[in-house]
C-alpha cells in the first residue's frame, strides 16, 4: 500500500478519509453538472441520511416539498425517491409519506466505500504516487 509503515493504522483511516473528503469534494464539484438531475438529487439526499440530518425512522420531505425547496421537476425528485425505494433505504407509508428505514445510512456508508475503494481510489493512489506526496502530509494539511 502507499502509506508508509511507520504510520499507525488509525493515523492511516484518518489518511484515507481526509483524501477522501478532499477528491470527492473536487471531484464533485467538477462532475455535478454533467451528471443527471435525479442523480444530484439522490446525492443530496444520500449526504442528508449519512451525516444526521435525515436520522433513521425520520420522515423524508415530501416529493412537492422536496422539488420546490430544490427548483426541481417533482417527477425527478419522485425518480430518486424511487432509487431509495429500489435499495431498500427508505419504506412507504401509503397517504403519510417515505421514511428512513433502518440500517440506511450504515448500508450507503458501505456502497459508498466500496464505490469509492473500486472507482476513484485507484486514480487518487497514483496522483499521489505521482506527485510523490507524503500521505503523513496530507493529515497537516487537511481543513
Amino acid at each position: 500500500m502507499l502509506l508508509p509503515g511507520s504510520l499507525r493504522h488509525g493515523a492511516k483511516l484518518a489518511c484515507i478519509a481526509v483524501l477522501w473528503h478532499c477528491i470527492t469534494h473536487e471531484r464533485s464539484r467538477m462532475t455535478q453538472a454533467s451528471r443527471p438531475v435525479y442523480l444530484r438529487l439522490r446525492d443530496q439526499i444520500a449526504a442528508a441520511i449519512l451525516d444526521g440530518r435525515y436520522a433513521e425512522g425520520a420522515l423524508l420531505p415530501s416529493v412537492r416539498a422536496f422539488a420546490a425547496a430544490q427548483g426541481a421537476n417533482p417527477l425527478t425528485v419522485a425518480k430518486a425517491y424511487h432509487q431509495f425505494q429500489t435499495e431498500g433505504l427508505v419504506h412507504v407509508q401509503r397517504g403519510v409519506g417515505m421514511y428512513v428505514a433502518e440500517g440506511a445510512a450504515e448500508a450507503l456508508r458501505s456502497s459508498e466505500r466500496e464505490s469509492f475503494l473500486r472507482q476513484e481510489w485507484p486514480e487518487i493512489a497514483a496522483r499521489i504516487r505521482l506527485l510523490e506526496i507524503n500521505p503523513a502530509d496530507l493529515l497537516e494539511i487537511a481543513p
